[in-house]
Formats: structure tokens, sequence, C-alpha cells
């Protein structure tokens, strides 16, 4: 693959991964009001005392917007097309590197 057509399809797909967070932004609501929130929160904790970092028990925490929405299935689509697009580059550049090495070796 050439260098610019590699420098191009990542361009491509930066673009793509901003719109679809430009989009999700927007379509959430952007960040005001959970910041608001955000702050009024840490400022209890604050003031009551910490608590765990991390809490196992609690499950998977989807953002206030998303769930309230009824974005979540969306929003799992999403994530899964983007951990599949992930798996599919690895095997795609694991490919591709045996044949370009062994081009290069003449085997």
């Amino acid at each position: 693959m050439k260098r610019w057509t590699q420098y191009g399809s990542l361009l491509g797909l930066l673009a793509v991964f901003f719109a679809a967070g430009l989009w999700g932004f927007a379509a959430t609501g952007g960040a005001v009001p959970w910041a608001k929130r955000s702050a009024t929160t840490l400022q209890r904790g604050i003031q009551e005392g910490g608590g765990a970092l991390v809490d196992l028990g609690r499950g998977v925490v989807v953002a206030g917007p998303i769930r309230n929405g009824g974005l979540v299935v969306e929003f799992l689509a999403v994530a899964t097309l983007f951990a599949l697009v992930g798996v599919g580059l690895y095997v795609y550049a694991d490919r591709y590197r045996g044949l370009d090495e062994a081009k290069r070796t003449g085997r």
C-alpha cells in the first residue's frame, strides 16, 4: 500500500470517528448539564468521605443521557462495530504482513 493511500485512509477514518463522536455528543445533550451534576457529585463525595474507585458489584455503567434516551442498543452496536473493525484490521495486517515478507525473501 502506498504511503499517501495510508495517510488518506487514516484521515478518512479519523473524520468518520470525529463525526460519530460529535453526533454522539450532540445527541446526548452535550457536556454542560452533566458537568454541573458531576461537579455537585464530586463536591458531595468530598464532604461525605470516599468510597471505592471501582465498584464491580454495580455492573457496567452507561452514561445517563444514553440510558435515559433509549440509546443503549445503538451504543452497544457502535461499540461492537468498533471492536470488530479493530479485530479485522489486526487480522488484515497480520495476513498481509506475511505475504509482504514472502515477496521480499522470494519464498
